[in-house]
């Protein structure tokens, strides 16, 4: 190994005696304390500078053992936004800005990355960083695509890198505590659970002429993804609602409580089968993702309920807030509490939580990828499930609900997905839109070799497990790691 972080922490033996002295977990509190050495801080890159990237600088400037050296975004204005949070509002020392991120990359004075750009550059990053011998932090989904999403995975392997999926729930307080007490078997038999994410978003308006930022280098942002011309009201945030870049809500949100279904069920793979209904529906505009989807993944005798509902609507429970359900003979499991039965809250879950931002320098430090919260593996499952319900959507055709009624009765969908399709009926009606006049596109039902993650049967399917990528911004091949 020949990594500069590698050399750092542990070709020094007294260094390396006292990485080998750190407690598993770090709190927040426990991290910001942490009296650090300027010579033992892992030096770190921000890449991608919008919401979830000033998120991470305001977090990562809280904690002593990491120095923010390079801030970059191909839109100079909003590098220079993190930038001024970290001096000016932190008081933090100037990190470099950059526009290309192949600058960091190239800079060997750099330990980890962590990546929070558009999602079509989330995997091509990481590798190329793993490649450079970084370790890396990479925002859900961690990948554009299925197979991107495993190429990440086998250059973390290969390269024997340290790589945290910012699934961070699985750090919150209470979480750990309660899967364990599922897998324990103290909820009984548990078959069913469902992510639930109701956001209530807008139209993105359009088509009009994007007007592009002055200091945006579009070539940059773009990378993978085809140089289109763009049509959306906003150019930023909103390429979440394209498919060339984003993976609509059901990859932006739903990817949190889908993650912690599969953690809590204890399902790996993508399973047997998935099928997935809904629509942009209740306005007309120049988004291409569905606003409004049911995704269902069969893993056997256990199923994932996947909502999104991006218009008006009440509440999934109006008693109980939550965006993850797990159903069992003897409870149920919401969020981080117990219930009976019938709804009535038996006790928190209370267990202590961490700062994932500090577990991932923590697992940099111990070079143990089995400290991490959120392995990269994990990330990708739990990712890949989005992607494979997209394509379902995207192969779909126009349906009544009545034909989707059916169509969910021939993919032996769960028992109670007739009932979802009422309440999905009654929530579109109630935010007034006519599904005869703007139909529900039932999506195609999809068989998985989850092992092998591919369709079986299906070329038009298995073709969407990847895409084209723009050169020189190429997916490695398995080969080419």
């Amino acid at each position: 190994m020949n990594h500069l972080t590698r050399r750092r922490f542990f070709e020094n033996s007294v260094m390396a005696a006292a990485a080998a002295t750190l407690p598993k977990a770090l709190d927040a509190d426990d991290a910001k304390g942490k009296a650090v050495s300027p010579s033992e801080k892992v030096t770190v890159a921000i890449l991608g500078c919008g919401h979830r990237g000033k998120a991470h600088a305001k977090s990562l400037a809280s904690l002593k053992d990491c120095q923010i050296a390079y801030i970059c975004d191909p839109d100079l204005d909003q590098a220079d936004s993190v930038a001024n949070i970290l001096t000016k509002e932190l008081n933090y020392p100037a990190p470099k800005v950059v526009q290309d991120l192949r600058t960091i990359i190239d800079d060997p004075s750099v330990d980890a990355i962590f990546i929070a750009t558009p999602n079509h550059w989330h995997s091509l990053a990481g590798i190329w960083a793993m490649q450079a011998g970084k370790d890396v932090y990479v925002e859900k989904p961690v990948s554009h695509n299925v197979v991107e999403g495993r190429r990440l995975v086998e250059a973390a392997r290969k390269y024997n890198r340290i790589c945290q999926t910012g699934t961070q729930n699985r750090s919150r307080s209470g979480i750990v505590e309660a899967v364990q007490y599922m897998h324990e078997g103290k909820l009984g038999e548990v078959k069913l659970a469902r992510s639930i994410i109701y956001v209530g978003r807008g139209s993105i308006g359009g088509p009009v002429d994007t007007p592009m930022p002055p200091r945006l280098d579009y070539n940059l942002f773009a990378g993978p993804a085809p140089l289109d011309k763009l049509t959306r009201k906003n150019f930023h945030y909103d390429w979440h609602w394209m498919w060339h870049t984003g993976c609509g809500e059901i990859g932006n949100n739903n990817v949190h409580s889908i993650d912690i279904c599969r953690w809590g069920l204890g399902v790996t793979g993508l399973g047997r089968s998935v099928i997935t209904y809904g629509g942009r529906l209740g306005y007309e505009d120049v988004g291409e993702t569905p606003n409004s989807q049911i995704g269902i993944f069969d893993f056997g005798d256990k199923v994932i309920v996947s909502e999104t509902r991006g218009l008006k609507t009440e509440p999934y429970n109006p008693e109980i807030a939550s965006q993850w359900f797990f159903y069992g003979t003897e409870g149920i499991i919401a969020n981080t509490d117990l219930y009976d039965l019938d709804g009535k809250l038996v006790r928190p879950f209370e267990g202590k939580g961490v700062n994932h931002f500090a577990n991932f320098l923590e697992a940099v430090r111990s070079r143990k990828r089995e400290d991490l919260r959120a392995e990269i593996e994990e990330g990708h499952q739990s990712s890949s499930l989005c992607h494979i319900a997209n394509i379902s959507y995207r192969l779909g055709a126009k349906a009544s609900v009545d034909e989707i009624k059916a169509g969910l009765g021939k993919a032996h969908a769960n028992a109670q997905a007739a009932e979802d399709l009422e309440r999905t009926a009654h929530y579109l009606a109630a935010a007034k839109v006519d599904l005869d006049k703007t139909p529900l596109t039932l999506g195609r039902v999809l068989t998985v070799d989850g092992n092998q993650e591919k369709f079986l049967n299906n070329e038009d399917a298995n073709a969407l497990l990847a895409r084209e990528y723009r050169a020189p911004f190429t997916l490695p091949s398995e080969s080419e790691l």
